[in-house]
């Protein structure tokens, strides 16, 4: 028998200006749910939390909620006004967690709550809302963007804690990986209305692109203006999965040119053929390396890039990836070796731009300093065509900056800074604000572009689906240089952690007994007979793994499973997750026993 809901809303209506935001919403929320709320940015998916949380009232329907059911948000921007420490904010509400309990995850999450409020960074504010809502026990969580600001090792570090989190939640998060990781039900939001799917995300883009053509199929029933909306809809959609499919295809060859440019060192060859490849390196850097006081940030490290790589940057906060970036841009001088730029290069910088969007300026004013047409790298188009491309609708050509939504605004200066001749864009956390669908935008821009792209990113699923090169870093002043995306790197650190603990065992086994050290007064440390089996059967259980994960997910792929076999569509599904599940678990076992038989 299924469990009571804790939290329902039946009718739910909500006015917003002139009309109905939604309509009729029914939304059951159990004590397990963990539900990914999905939407166009503006399709009031925050709204919709708030309305959960009982933050806003609706105009009409019943909200039910469990009697001790302790609901706690995570806002996307927290409000620290009046607060002086991050501490003092975490406590500040008559019901705040205890302290105790809020410093014991802020030290997980590596945050400092005696830090000043005021001058403290949009990743430390990010910390202290995650410690304050952990620390409240709550039975239902209302996540609003939650990785936004984070590194990688606070996302996995959020991403175990929710994996063995008791109660439910309901997220609303741009981060793919995050949300096929940890969902088990899809909300989705759309022209004011909420379907419910029992999938996880993993399921969500062929559900959609099914919801989708269905419609276009029952168009012939509806008014000409619908007709050519579902139509659009599914063509659209549709479209864009194809040319995804192609654009992958596309990048996968990138990676294998550049791999084969690569020395096993993870350092590209400097020194090439005559066979013209010279002529297109855009920026060379030959062992360089920065410090800053006693510590060393980069050390010895050098590359080649060329003309259309892409170029990701990751590692987490502090790890050095903006002097990497500053130093490849020139803007930064290394204390050893050298960094060269083309005499042609013409960088832009999304993130340096953003002091442009003054909130009394139009969209107009933005992208065509107020006229009618926009040169597009040389290209005259008019501006509402132009928008168009960047999604957004040709009402809001005279809209101000100030009254868009911050995906919205994100989107605006994409196609601002997209029209500018460059040829090398630098892009500094280019996903934050924006929804799945501008994500897929934003994607193929970069992949048309005919120059150079830096990206540095914290979001896993956008750099495997859009970077030739990752350049990895840890905080040691090393850069692991690896071809492909984040999927890539993780899978190389996980190689070089067996290739050390199978040295070091071997270098332990071929010690002479006059050479090895004498035994210590205790016992010995060594793996037990089933330490010793796992150790040795979990690489071919993880490739086993990995071989059915991609089994299952070109299955999915098919856009008329769900349609024509829902039953084994959500088979599929559940298989996937479950799959991928053993697959983290096997390889955190395995990585532990390495560490053991290395230490040893």
């Amino acid at each position: 028998m299924a469990a009571a809901p804790i939290l329902s809303w039946e009718g739910l209506g909500l006015i917003q200006g002139s009309g109905w935001l939604f309509q009729d919403l029914n939304i059951i929320v159990g004590p397990k749910d963990r539900l990914a709320l999905i939407g166009r940015n503006g399709a009031g998916k925050t709204t919709l939390l708030r309305l959960l949380s009982g933050e806003v009232e609706g105009d009409k329907g019943t909200r039910s909620v469990q009697p001790g059911t302790r609901i706690v948000t995570l806002p996307q921007d927290p409000d620290f006004t009046g607060c002086d420490t991050l501490l003092d904010f975490a406590l500040r509400e008559p019901d705040a967690p205890p302290r105790h309990e809020v410093e014991a995850i802020a030290g997980q999450l590596g945050i400092d709550m005696a830090r000043p409020a005021a001058s403290a960074s949009g990743g430390e504010r990010r910390r202290a809302a995650i410690a304050r809502a952990l620390a409240s026990d709550p039975d239902l969580l209302l996540l609003d963007e939650p990785t936004n600001h984070l590194d990688l090792a606070a996302i996995d570090w959020l991403e175990s804690w929710l994996q063995r989190y008791n109660g439910a939640f309901v997220v609303i998060s741009h981060d793919r990986t995050f949300l096929t990781r940890l969902t088990r039900a899809t909300l989705w939001l759309e022209r004011g209305s909420l379907r419910r799917r029992e999938i996880g995300f993993g399921g969500y883009e062929a559900w959609e692109e099914a919801v989708y053509a269905e419609e276009a199929r029952n168009a012939d029933r509806m008014d000409a203006k619908l007709k050519i909306e579902a139509h659009w809809l599914e063509r659209g959609v549709t479209a864009r999965r194809k040319r995804n499919q192609g654009r992958l295809a596309k990048l996968h060859e990138m990676r294998a040119t550049r791999a084969a440019m690569l020395t096993p060192q993870g350092n590209a060859k400097l020194k090439l053929s005559s066979d013209g490849s010279q002529t297109k390196s855009v920026i060379t850097a030959e062992h360089v390396t920065k410090r800053f006081g006693e510590r060393t940030i980069i050390k010895d490290f050098s590359l080649r890039i060329q003309r259309g790589d892409r170029i990701g940057l990751v590692g987490s906060n502090g790890a050095g990836k903006s002097t990497l970036l500053k130093l490849l841009t020139g803007e930064l001088a290394p204390d050893e070796g050298a960094v060269t730029l083309a005499k042609t290069l013409s960088a832009v910088s999304i993130d340096q731009q953003r002091s442009l969007l003054v909130p009394e300026k139009t969209v107009r004013d933005i992208v065509a300093e107020g006229g009618d047409w926009v040169d597009v790298r040389g290209i005259r188009k008019h501006v509402l065509g132009y928008l168009k491309d960047f999604l957004f609708d040709p009402s809001l050509i005279d809209a101000k900056v100030g009254t868009l939504s911050g995906g919205e605004r994100s989107r605006l200066l994409l196609a601002r800074e997209f029209a500018r001749f460059s040829n090398l864009l630098v892009l500094d956390e280019p996903t934050n604000d924006l929804d799945l669908e501008t994500l897929d935008l934003l994607q193929e821009v970069i992949a048309d572009y005919d120059g150079t792209v830096l990206i540095v990113s914290h979001d896993r699923d956008f750099l495997d689906r859009t970077v030739t090169v990752t350049l990895g870093l840890d905080g040691s002043g090393k850069v692991d240089v690896v071809a492909g995306g984040y999927a890539d790197w993780q899978a190389q650190r996980k190689a070089d952690a067996a290739q050390r603990a199978v040295k070091s065992a071997a270098k332990a086994a071929a010690m002479p007994a006059a050479d090895a050290p004498p035994p210590p007064p205790a016992k010995k440390a060594k793996l037990s007979y089933k330490d010793q089996r796992d150790y040795e059967i979990l690489p071919a259980r993880i490739e086993a793994l990995d071989a059915e994960i991609a089994r299952t997910e070109a299955a999915l792929a098919d856009g008329a499973l769900y349609t024509a076999n829902p039953a084994k569509f959500a088979q599929l599904t559940a298989a996937l997750e479950k799959a991928r599940a053993e697959k983290d678990a096997a390889e955190e076992r395995w990585l532990e026993l390495a560490e053991q038989v290395e230490s040893a």
